[in-house]
């Protein structure tokens, strides 16, 4: 899975980061040290930490991952990432 996104709400720009779906590599989440929660009002799951944005792209650098785009959607930002 060469493409991954992260997100944050502005307000939380601290943590929890989201760093994943109900698809994402199992290995990646474990060392992300990320959770899996679904959220009152949504039918699907997504992976978390309490890390900063900052915090996580640090570790995915050092698993090869660079960031392609950053944006912000509303409230929220959004780092696209990519491996080769």
């Amino acid at each position: 899975m060469p493409y991954l996104l992260i997100s944050t709400q502005i307000r939380l720009e601290a943590g929890p980061t989201m760093v994943g779906d109900e698809q994402s590599d199992p290995n990646l989440m474990d060392f992300l040290g990320a959770r899996k929660r679904s959220m009152p009002g949504n039918n699907f799951c997504e992976y978390y930490v309490n890390d900063a944005p900052r915090v996580v792209l640090d570790k995915l650098e050092k698993l090869g991952y660079r960031v392609v785009s950053m944006t912000g959607v509303g409230q929220t930002l959004v780092w696209c990432l990519h491996r080769e």
